[in-house]
């Protein structure tokens, strides 16, 4: 009886440059024998990393650290990180996404393996592209992610959102909310039975800020801060009360519509993403602010896949 596998060829440093599917018996011995003593590092490596997890199989890796990586919509972040912690970060706009850029991010970083959480196709691409030496597990419903999932359609899930709800699981515990403040808000909820039911998605801040200027023939682009009044003294300032105080109620809104549905006595309430300090603030329904909530959720379900 024979089990699919993935098999891969090897460039002389022992990095994988390309794969195909095969079948490995499990009763020939000698046939599997044969080929374990020709090839060596080559069949070990090729039945390791099989991804049968139907079978019960999982991938492994010699060590880590992983290379994680969170392409979003305005930017992307990367990490090198092992099973436990991270230990670097860097960030780029999304739309300078290269083989060049991403070269020139990970020079120096040594890695066995890449975690891909990406809402970019375009970019997603470019990036499986410029890492096809290296093992990619790219984030969806069908991983182990530390959660399970009780919604309609898994994948139709964002991969990010996953992982925010496996770092949020991991970090705070459930039921809980995280709200994600970037390109878009999103709020992923993970229900006491540690299972992602769904969640909120709305514009996001500067997506606000960023209509008012192109849709208007006189009113300027801001950098949302901190207001120093809610009645502005000039249109700049204006501008800055509407959309950060009614951002905050827009979230304070969202959230206590959330707590009511869930019916829970106690809800984690997490944020994370690029305005999430500044909306927090003075917003006492966030109990704590995770700028790497994503790339740590990034990192527990790598951890949880290769073994």
């Amino acid at each position: 009886m024979g089990v699919a596998a993935e098999i891969f060829s090897l460039t002389k440093s022992g990095q994988i440059k390309s794969f195909a599917c095969t079948e490995v018996s499990r009763t020939s011995s000698r046939t599997a024998a044969f080929a374990r003593n020709r090839r060596g590092r080559f069949v070990k490596l090729a039945i390791e990393f099989c991804g049968m997890r139907r079978q019960g199989y999982t991938p492994r890796l010699k060590s880590q650290p992983f290379l994680l990586i969170d392409n979003s919509n305005s930017f992307t972040k990367f990490a090198l990180a092992t099973r436990t912690k991270l230990l670097k970060t860097a960030r780029i706009a999304t739309r300078e996404i290269t083989a060049a850029s991403v070269a020139k991010i990970t020079r120096g970083w040594r890695f066995d393996a890449v975690v891909l959480s990406s809402v970019v196709p375009k970019k997603e691409t470019v990036l499986a592209r410029a890492l096809r030496k290296w093992p990619l597990l790219r984030v969806g419903p069908g991983l182990q992610l530390g959660v399970g999932i009780d919604f309609p359609n898994p994948k139709s899930i964002g991969a990010d959102r996953l992982a925010n709800a496996a770092g949020v699981v991991a970090f705070y515990g459930a039921p809980s909310i995280v709200v994600d403040f970037g390109t878009a808000v999103t709020f992923d909820i993970v229900s006491a039975e540690r299972k992602y039911i769904g969640g909120v998605i709305a514009p996001g801040l500067e997506v606000m800020t960023d209509y008012f200027c192109e849709r208007t023939a006189l009113l300027p682009r801001i950098e949302p801060v901190e207001p120093k009044s809610a009645i502005g003294k000039s249109t700049r300032d204006a501008m800055l009360a509407g959309a950060v105080f009614g951002y905050r109620g827009l979230v304070k809104q969202i959230l206590a519509e959330i707590k009511r549905e869930l019916a829970s006595r106690k809800v984690r309430v997490v944020a994370t993403g690029g305005y999430a300090e500044l909306i927090a603030a003075k917003l006492p329904e966030i109990e704590v602010v995770h700028p790497n909530l994503t790339l740590e959720g990034l990192r527990i379900i790598g951890a949880l896949n290769f073994s």
